[in-house]
């Protein structure tokens, strides 16, 4: 598995433990574009590796302000990892994107081979997207319920 430094800058491994530090997919629960990106990860996460909170959640509030991270900004996703833990850690934009793929695994591993162009370029992307994504994407007027099954997997509720 990469680590979480190959995301961001390229050095630290890391691991996924199982049970209570999964890692935790924090993002804007009213976006379009955001909530696919949730279906997509609980349809294709056969290991059951990732729980999710909106960023709206008080849950992911408290969390990014022990980060140092502004919860009123929801034009990033973020995964936190170890959380929890001693080495409780935050991967955000672009850096994010490339662990969830990783841990997918199959073909998804091979495309978060982007990870290799350099951040800032990576992130200029993501930005470039986020900066449209409710237009392109849709917005909605309150976060979305899971469903009955995947209700477990999100700590917000």
């Amino acid at each position: 598995m990469r680590n979480a430094a190959d995301y961001n800058s390229g050095r630290h491994k890391i691991r996924v433990r199982a049970e209570n530090s999964n890692p935790i997919i924090l993002y804007d629960g009213v976006c379009g574009l955001c909530n696919r990106l949730v279906q997509f990860v609980l349809k294709r996460d056969k290991k059951d590796i990732f729980r999710f909170a909106a960023l709206q959640s008080s849950f992911a509030r408290t969390l990014l302000a022990k980060h140092g991270y502004d919860a009123g900004d929801l034009n990033t996703v973020y995964v936190v990892l170890d959380p929890g833990g001693a080495a409780e850690r935050l991967l955000c934009k672009s850096g994010a994107i490339a662990f969830i793929l990783e841990q997918l695994g199959g073909i998804w591993r091979m495309l978060a081979a982007f990870h290799i162009v350099p951040r800032m370029f990576r992130d200029l992307a993501y930005d470039l997207v986020a900066r449209f994504r409710y237009p392109v994407f849709g917005k909605y007027d309150a976060c979305p319920l899971p469903t009955s099954k995947d209700r477990a997997k999100f700590l917000d509720l």
